[in-house]
């Protein structure tokens, strides 16, 4: 595995991106539900709000770094299987370079998003929240967990409908090639 990730970043490239790799080639397992765009897509700038309401933000406000963005909600039992490995993914490369962020969409009182947090062992996450579905409505979320990639000019890179193996050789790979990107820029 290790020698296709090698080979992937020395080979790989994707001119439209602007990147130095290209992570359609580190895909495998259930990260082959990744969906790669050819080009890079305008994200919202419909405002969510934080965490322990502290407020609102955008998408915006993370540009500089990239980010998987993962919608989310209480109720859905595929969530609560890849949450934790959300939170080891963000544990392990979270920083200048690379951040997970949460958004539960619908309605999700902030006592159930802790409780959830809790019980699933989350602690590195954010509890931000789309009550009224805004955000998530005007990027296309219908139908949850949907995870989308960002790149560090705030724009989605890339599409995952459904859960995944965040904790996968695949996914780790993918980000690692990310971070690498951004860290050689």
């Amino acid at each position: 595995m290790l020698a296709l990730v090698y080979t992937a970043l020395a080979v790989g490239a994707n001119p439209s991106f602007g990147q130095s790799v290209d992570i359609a080639a580190l895909r495998d397992g259930d990260m082959k539900k990744l969906v790669v765009h050819d080009a890079p897509v305008a994200t919202s700038t419909v405002a969510f709000d934080l965490a322990d309401g502290a407020g609102q933000a955008t998408l915006e406000d993370w540009r500089g770094k990239y980010v998987v963005v993962n919608f989310w909600a209480t109720w859905c039992a595929p969530c609560r299987k890849e949450m934790p490995q959300l939170n080891a993914l963000q544990k392990e490369f979270g920083g200048d370079n690379f951040e997970v962020l949460t958004i539960a969409t619908g309605r999700n009182s902030p006592d159930g998003i802790q409780r959830f947090f809790d019980e699933a062992g989350v602690d590195s996450l954010p509890r931000h929240q789309d009550p009224k579905q805004a955000l998530a409505s005007q990027m296309g979320i219908f139908g949850l967990p949907i995870t989308v990639i960002m790149d560090p000019d705030g724009r989605e890179i890339a599409r995952l409908r459904g859960d995944a193996d965040w904790s996968s050789d695949s996914a780790k790979a993918i980000v690692q090639a990310l971070v690498a990107d951004r860290t050689d820029s």
